[in-house]
Order: C-alpha cells, then sequence, then structure tokens
C-alpha cells in the first residue's frame, strides 16, 4: 500500500556560511534516488490534479443547466465546500429549499465525484485483478437488474460497474425519476431509487478501498477520495439513506476517519 543531501556551496551573493544568511535557507541537493522519488511524486501529483481538473470521468459527466434551481443549489454546495465549511455542516439542508431538491442535486454530483475515482483505478480493475465484484474476503456483491440479470449474479467487478453506472445514469437522466422543471413533484418512489442509486455507489468506495487503495496512494490522491468519503457518509447519514448494515465494510475505517 500500497542518500542523503548535501549543503550546496555558498553562492558569491551570500559567501558566509549558511546559518550566518539570515532570509536565506540552506538548499539540500538530493541523492539520485531520492530526486527520482521526487520527481515521480511530483509527476504522480501533476497527473492526478488533471485527472481532478479536467473531470476526467469513467462516463459523461452529467450536469445541471444554467439558470435552473438545480444549477443555483448545486453552485450552493460547492460555494460551501469550496469555502472549507465543516463537511457535517455542508451537507445540512439550506433554509428555505425543498429536501428532495438538496437530495438529487447531491446524489448527481456523488455519481460523477465516484465515477472520477473509479476512471482513476479502472486501468487495474480487470477481470484477472478482480474476477469477483467484492468487498474483501466477507462481502460480495451480485448484480441484478430489470433486464438481463433478474436474479443476483456473480460478476467480475469491471462488469458490475459498468452496469451500475449504466444504470445510475438511466435512473438520473429519466424525468420521471429526476424532474429538472422547477414546480414538477418529485414521485413517491424517489427516495426509495436513491437509496438503491447510492447503496451501490458506496459498494464502489468498498471496492475501491479494500482492492485498489495502494493504486490511490501512489498517485497521491488519498486525500481526494477520502475528503468524497467523508463527505458522501455525512450526507447519507444526514437525510439517512443507506442502511446500517450496507455500511458495515468500512465501518472500521469510518469510525476513525468520520468523527
Amino acid at each position: 500500500m500500497n542518500g542523503q543531501g548535501a549543503f550546496q556551496p555558498p553562492s558569491s551573493a551570500c559567501p558566509a556560511l549558511p546559518e550566518r544568511c539570515p532570509g536565506k535557507r540552506p538548499r539540500l541537493r538530493l541523492s539520485p534516488l531520492r530526486a527520482w522519488e521526487t520527481r515521480k511524486r511530483r509527476k504522480m501529483s501533476h497527473a492526478l490534479k488533471q485527472v481532478f481538473n479536467k473531470d476526467k470521468t469513467f462516463r459523461p459527466k452529467r450536469k445541471f443547466e444554467p439558470g435552473t434551481q438545480r444549477f443555483e443549489l448545486h453552485k450552493k454546495a460547492q460555494a460551501s465546500l469550496n469555502a472549507g465549511l465543516d463537511l457535517k455542516v455542508a451537507v445540512q439542508l439550506p433554509p428555505g429549499e425543498e429536501q428532495n431538491d438538496w437530495v438529487a442535486v447531491h446524489v448527481v454530483d456523488f455519481f460523477n465525484r465516484i465515477n472520477l475515482i473509479y476512471g482513476t483505478i479502472s486501468d487495474y480493475c480487470t477481470e484477472q485483478s478482480c474476477p469477483v465484484m467484492s468487498g474483501g474476503p466477507k462481502y460480495e456483491y451480485r448484480w441484478q437488474d430489470e433486464h438481463k440479470y433478474r436474479k443476483p449474479t456473480a460478476l467480475s467487478a469491471p462488469q458490475y460497474m459498468n452496469l451500475l453506472m449504466d444504470w445510475i445514469e438511466v435512473q438520473i437522466n429519466n424525468e420521471d425519476i429526476f424532474p429538472t422543471n422547477v414546480g414538477t413533484p418529485f414521485p413517491k418512489n424517489f427516495l426509495p431509487v436513491v437509496k438503491k442509486i447510492l447503496s451501490r455507489l458506496f459498494r464502489v468506495f468498498v471496492h475501491v478501498y479494500i482492492h485498489h487503495f495502494d493504486r490511490i496512494t501512489q498517485m497521491g490522491s488519498e486525500a481526494h477520495v477520502n475528503t468524497c468519503y467523508k463527505h458522501f457518509y455525512y450526507f447519507v447519514k444526514e437525510f439517512n439513506l443507506i442502511d446500517t448494515k450496507e455500511l458495515e465494510p468500512l465501518k472500521e475505517m469510518t469510525s476513525r476517519m468520520c468523527h
């Protein structure tokens, strides 16, 4: 999960010993090994920033139309995060807003973010490395839908992920479930569908943390993934959107991370 430096010779601008030059710190020359490691970390960090900044997701990103109520709520949620607001506070329903609208905005946002996270490790999540969609030896996730897989079916992790993301895309783009027009009421099955979406998205976290966290660490992206996870966890707990038993696989990690 997964050379000692030498002082450079004093410059002409600073002829005395390093400690006698106030305001200037001695510079260290890295050994070839440490220099290579530093370049590697910087390269990975740069690659990660490109992934996150360019929104390189596993599939096309679902966006909100500018000028709509959802777009304004999305901007409000993002502003809270960008301001460094405590995540427990950031997930709370803003005064005067409808809960279903707030939930809908976050479901789409989490779909985009978790898509991105899986996209960063998808090259390492293969039929060979992950022949079963699981979260360690205790938890195996089987796929079921209303079409091809009417009974719970064991699949490889990449197969499961593809079906999952396709299925969620269909749900969030269905106007009968996620209406985009102001004044159009949410259907009675909105929250049950949301709970199913979020429960299944949680399984992506489980698989990534348990089977691919070494890759996340290599890329230097653990802080991003941890923040996304905490945001997700606080949100689903705030609105009681995932059964406690579904959260069991990451219970120990969550108790340390989310106080």
